[in-house]
């Protein structure tokens, strides 16, 4: 099994007691890499849909979309991506100029078409849903605002419409405001009003449900469960011990009276990852992308040590040489259980590949009879 080991300086908040030089190992978990894996070919698919997309009239000359392989992490021909992918595109001839030889274009196809207006549909359907999630991103920040291109970044990771801020966020203006002119860095979309309904934590809200069922007090806290063959040394055994016995700290909550070293704040910090991560769509965000919230979040700039630190709430992910962090507790093996209803966006266009490739395989299977029937009959004129 790989492992790797890394060295963190942890504190106590009152400084009676202080952990340093403290080993950390990663441990690869094959399953949960799995699942980012399976992932890989429906994110190349959605990526050449979107290039297509955003073209005037939704139509491009196929050479134009070879030229843009590079951008979109394409490792075959454009040609052959479509041949492979039949379902997506129609392909066509027509002039890039008047007077011009007609050259191959690609369009949505119908069935692409199809799937585009199931996608409104679904967006529609769980509006409310979607404004709680944006709500709780403002909510969660320190100032409650956010750069309205970070969060224009993130919103494959949490299930965004394309154009919600321009479309959905003025439909809300008793949650949003959106500020300052546009351009990088120079827009910002701010918190109007706080919903208190929108302020209570994914673990705050499992507490309730199991107080209620239980008829007794549950406190709030994270469930930790270590990955097979994964053993605390003693020293860390204590440490984590003793910080779950903390109370818990709302990700909602103003923290800023809160030591930036202090145990209140790393408990804090766990709790704002373990509410992002549940928010997002697949339950798990690529850490660069986390890192560009450092300064809306407190997060420290050692940040992604955390994931390590708490290897019973989260797997850092080094699948695809980019550091992913997961939310263990959403997954049975490599399963997500936690689904997010907007997942059903991506279970349509998933079905629309499927249908795809079984008409690619079909039609390359009567292929293969047809040659192997031209093959015998060429056998049996030889032969007489």
């Amino acid at each position: 099994m790989f492992c790797k080991t890394k060295t963190y300086t942890l504190f106590y908040h009152n400084n009676a007691r202080t952990i340093s030089s403290l080993k950390v190992v990663w441990r690869k978990d094959p399953t949960l890499d799995r699942a980012i894996e399976y992932d890989k070919r429906y994110k190349q698919c959605a990526r050449v849909v979107k290039e297509v997309l955003n073209e005037p009239g939704q139509v491009i000359p196929l050479r134009y979309l070879e030229k843009r392989r590079e951008r979109m992490r394409l490792k075959v021909k454009a040609e052959t991506f479509i041949n492979q992918n039949p379902g997506l595109f129609d392909v066509y001839y027509s002039r890039i100029k008047p007077k011009t030889e007609p050259v191959r274009f690609i369009r949505p196809s119908d069935r692409l078409h199809c799937f585009l207006q199931e996608e409104q549909r679904i967006f529609s359907e769980n509006e409310p849903f979607i404004v709680s999630k944006l709500c709780k991103l403002l909510m969660m920040s320190k100032n409650k605002f956010i750069s309205a291109d970070k969060l224009l970044n993130v919103k494959r990771e949490f299930g965004f419409p394309n154009d919600f801020l321009v479309d959905l966020v003025p439909r809300y203006p008793q949650y949003f405001r959106l500020t300052g002119s546009p351009g990088e860095g120079k827009s910002f979309l701010e918190l109007v009003d706080w919903n208190p309904e929108f302020s209570k934590s994914v673990i705050e809200k499992r507490a309730e449900e199991e107080s209620e069922r239980l008829g007794i007090r549950v406190r709030p806290n994270f469930n930790v469960e270590l990955p097979p063959g994964f053993v605390l040394k003693k020293e860390m055994r204590e440490w984590v011990r003793d910080w779950l016995e903390l109370d818990y700290v709302s990700p909602y909550q103003d923290v800023s009276h809160l030591d930036q070293a202090s145990r209140e704040m790393e408990k804090r910090s766990v709790g704002v990852f373990h509410e992002l991560l549940s928010l997002s769509l697949h339950k798990r965000i690529p850490v660069p992308i986390l890192g560009k919230f450092c300064d809306d979040y407190r997060f420290s700039n050692a940040f992604s040590t955390t994931f390590t630190r708490h290897s019973g709430i989260f797997y850092l992910s080094l699948k695809g040489g980019i550091e992913t962090a997961v939310l263990r507790e959403a997954y049975r093996g490599e399963e997500l259980i936690d689904r997010d209803p907007l997942l059903q966006i991506k279970d349509k266009f998933v079905e629309l590949l499927e249908e795809g490739w079984r008409q690619r395989k079909e039609q390359l299977m009567l292929k293969q009879e047809r040659i192997k029937e031209d093959m015998e009959l060429l056998a049996t004129k030889v032969g007489e």
